[in-house]
């Protein structure tokens, strides 16, 4: 495979994940509506997990047996689904799932950061920086005024939804410790680690068996664990080694139209009017945080 078919690869997929993870907003919206944030997030773990655990089977692979990989399943769950997929779907109980995807887009700043300043990885370039300020700058434009307009009220469900986008950057640089895995073997592992933590906590505090479900929230965590969780989690893992962390997070610029586009379309939540300047801005972002990744090597 060519370095130039290998990197329109890559970018597809991101464009791909940005998508899938776009509409989770949207799923965890209509979801929490009649199951609580706890139960939501272990349904969803437990299921994804199932998923990409045949699919392994299927493909003839096998899951690691030794204790550290587990452990590192184990921390990469806390960081990458157990605290940020239940503290984002506790807030969405009170704010729109476009301001969620907003505030949940800080993430490759967030890993930026981290990156810089602490694991240096990655090398600081005029071009991320310039794909930094572009991302934050799209941000602002689409959410316009009056959508800002809503920052302050609620304010701990909106610092959730941050602490849960400091977590994603911290489990997209971790993420990196998987290598030589398949990338469904650490997606499957954190899904199986996830869903031991949280079925318990479900159990104990919101006793499912007591629940009534809607059908439209029962479809839509079904929507949220195959799609937004199974296949999602594959293309990250993927995308971690291929892009790198930061590259990988730069397509929270792009989930963010698309985010919110969905919820305008599905929720009837309404769009800024200077919601196309702002994706321009966005694409330029995303351009600029991956077009340095065609020097990496591309996974064949």
């Amino acid at each position: 495979m060519s370095e130039k078919t290998a990197m329109t690869t890559e970018l597809a997929l991101l464009g791909l994940l940005a998508v899938l993870w776009g509409a989770s907003y949207t799923f965890i919206k209509i979801g929490v509506e009649t199951i609580p944030p706890v139960t939501i997030i272990a349904g969803r773990t437990l299921i994804a997990g199932g998923i990409l655990l045949g699919l392994i089977r299927w493909r003839g692979l096998a899951m690691p047996r030794d204790a550290l990989n587990w452990r590192r399943f184990m921390f990469q769950a806390c960081l990458n689904s157990v605290i940020p997929f239940t503290l984002i779907a506790a807030a969405e109980r009170s704010i729109d799932a476009g301001l969620a995807t907003i505030l949940n887009a800080t993430s490759p700043i967030f890993t930026f950061l981290l990156t810089a300043l602490i694991t240096r990885h990655e090398p600081v370039t005029v071009r991320k920086l310039v794909g930094v300020g572009a991302g934050i700058a799209g941000i602002c434009l689409i959410v316009g005024t009056e959508a800002l307009g809503g920052i302050g009220h609620q304010l701990w469900a909106q610092l959730a939804v941050v602490a849960a986008t400091v977590c994603y950057a911290g489990a997209a640089i971790f993420g990196r410790n998987f290598r030589g895995l398949d990338p469904m073997v650490p997606a499957a592992g954190s899904m199986i680690c996830g869903a031991a933590i949280l079925i318990p906590l479900s159990l104990i505090f919101d006793r499912p068996w007591t629940l009534t479900p809607s059908t439209a929230s029962i479809l839509a965590l079904f929507g949220l664990s195959v799609f937004s969780t199974a296949l999602a989690f594959s293309i990250f893992f993927r995308l971690i080694h291929t892009l790198g962390s930061v590259g990988t997070t730069s397509q929270a610029y792009l989930r963010v139209p698309i985010g919110v586009g969905i919820g305008a379309v599905f929720l009837g939540e309404s769009l800024g009017p200077t919601a196309w300047l702002g994706m321009a801005f966005v694409v330029v972002g995303v351009a600029a945080m991956t077009i340095p990744a065609r020097q990496a090597r591309f996974a064949r």
